[in-house]
């Protein structure tokens, strides 16, 4: 018997070849992640057509948003900051279109740095497109440091998902951000911030898991035990959804 399938969204890489030799990329540690904690990972294409995203979000138990570029702040309605990085507007519409797709079948969805800002701005939340825009904003959030380093901390709100998790109120993790969470989307709830505000959490309330983080989990598998809590949580849930819809 296997374990939940779990569809992880890629990143770009434009090679010097130029138009058309694009490729896909999955940093491994969300690989071995999902792995560990008993999930079967398949990296998902980027891909345009409608009917192909529904069809690969049919094939999925749970949805693994991973880290990478800056979204677009048109999908939010501003314009770009001078302070904005590199967009990918197509994988921006593909992830969006992707939460949409696995929201509608009620699959869970675990967002990891970018994706935490994908997912909110996929049910109608803004980002600050860049921290320093963030009234009283102080700590450092691209650490300077090991990428398995538990570097600041975050606190944790009591009655949310993420501390029924964590069972703690507050733990360190890695930072590497520049954007962050503005205004949550209707419907999800702040459930971390670092010590200056910042947020590091949120989720969606009534769900069976939506949920998305600010910082790395996946390379801190072997130093926090809370991160390896996180995954497991998220492929348990998979792995109901999995079972929910072979009764079907």
């Amino acid at each position: 018997m296997t374990g939940p399938i779990i569809g992880i969204s890629a990143g770009s890489i434009i090679t010097e070849e130029g138009a058309g030799s694009e490729k896909l990329s999955v940093n491994e540690a969300y690989i071995k992640a999902i792995c560990q904690t008993g999930g079967v990972p398949v990296i998902l294409p980027t891909v345009s057509v409608k009917a192909t995203i529904e069809a690969q979000v049919g094939l999925l138990d749970g949805l693994l948003l991973s880290g990478g570029g800056d979204i677009h702040p048109l999908f939010y309605g501003e314009e770009p900051d001078t302070r904005l990085g590199f967009c990918d507007l197509r994988r921006d519409e593909y992830e969006l279109a992707l939460i949409q797709a696995a929201a509608g079948r009620h699959k869970p969805i675990f967002g990891i740095c970018r994706g935490i800002q994908v997912l909110n701005v996929a049910f109608g939340g803004t980002l600050y497109q860049d921290i320093s825009r963030i009234p009283g904003s102080c700590q450092q959030h691209t650490q300077q440091a090991r990428r398995d380093t538990p570097f600041h901390t975050v606190i944790v709100e009591k009655t949310t998902c993420l501390f029924d998790i964590v069972a703690t109120e507050s733990f360190r993790v890695n930072s590497f951000h520049h954007q962050a969470v503005k205004d949550p989307a209707p419907g999800f709830i702040v459930s971390g911030r670092t010590r200056d505000g910042v947020v590091e959490a949120i989720e969606q309330p009534g769900q069976e898991f939506v949920l998305g983080v600010q910082w790395h989990p996946e390379m801190l598998l072997q130093v926090r035990p809370e991160m390896r809590e996180l995954f497991r949580r998220f492929v348990k849930k998979a792995a109901q959804s999995n079972r929910r819809s072979s009764i079907k």
